[in-house]
């Protein structure tokens, strides 16, 4: 299968086109905004790789520039390190929404799009794919935009879509801010304190390699088309004991001081995702 990857040089991306390549059977092509960045990336020789950016207000056929792909794995978005940021609505929604409809007016007919559990909004426990969802930040909200905008397209259009809403994930490459990265830089660094919240706050999390594994086979199944499906672990754990896990695995003694950063308003203090649609898939 041809398949398009954007997002390609992104933490997800990276893992995910590797494990793509697992199968031979697989003809990616990757695009991102820079292929000075992709050139690096260990997959760079095993792709068609096109450059692009999504401020691109040309008037191509985006399919046709793509080589008419069997399937897009959109993984891109822009201003990840803000979710507050009013140009998730304002700029990045607004250029995803076009480009996916040009995609698809070109003759794409399967798409896998990756959504965010912060879709939820404020809801806490257990969060299953056919909830009512209520976003609170701007990144959310235009992810559930796009959402809509897409299962709008899907009634008018002959077109086959799957919505990934991913929980949280760490592993290498992750983002600079992200606390994993965080903790595993205060060890290499051998800092004696490490700052961060109450920790009591129950998240979902997941390991990398896990996440694209999943994404993977949920782009393959035909179980659940043109539906949500949580990318999660099921298991709800705390943050302090996500950090104590793994100072106890790294081996490393370090002062947690609780406490220091507040908790986000942005979230609820417990949620974790309903993994029984993703069970199935995987025993599918």
């Amino acid at each position: 299968m041809k398949i398009l990857v954007t997002g390609a040089t992104g933490f997800i991306g990276n893992h995910l086109i590797c494990e793509l390549l697992k199968s031979k059977s697989n003809q990616i092509v990757a695009t991102s905004r820079s292929i000075d960045k992709a050139r690096k990336s260990d997959w760079f020789s095993k792709v068609e790789y096109i450059e692009y950016n999504f401020n691109d207000g040309s008037g191509k056929d985006l399919f046709k520039f793509f080589g008419k792909p069997e399937q897009l794995i959109h993984l891109a978005w822009e201003s990840l390190s803000n979710y507050k940021s009013p140009d998730h609505i304002d700029i990045i929604l607004p250029n995803h929404c076009n480009f996916i409809e040009r995609m698809i007016m070109g003759g794409l007919k399967d798409m896998v799009v990756i959504g965010t559990c912060f879709e939820y909004g404020m809801i806490g426990g257990c969060l299953s794919e056919d909830m009512d969802v209520n976003p609170v930040n701007s990144y959310a909200i235009a992810k559930d935009s796009l959402r809509r905008f897409i299962v709008d397209l899907q009634k008018r259009q002959n077109l086959t879509y799957k919505w990934v809403r991913l929980f949280y994930v760490y592993g290498t490459g992750q983002s600079k801010t992200s606390l994993m990265y965080i903790l595993n830089e205060a060890i290499q660094n051998k800092d004696q304190i490490f700052n961060m919240s109450g920790g009591e706050q129950l998240r979902d999390f997941s390991p990398i390699d896990k996440v694209v594994r999943n994404i993977s086979l949920i782009a393959k199944q035909n179980i659940y088309i043109n539906q949500v499906v949580n990318c999660c672990s099921g298991n709800p754990i705390s943050i302090k004991k996500l950090v104590e896990n793994y100072l106890e695995e790294k081996k490393y003694i370090i002062k947690l001081n609780f406490d220091y950063y507040p908790y986000p308003d942005y979230e609820p203090m417990d949620f974790w995702g309903c993994d029984l649609k993703l069970k199935r898939i995987l025993a599918d």
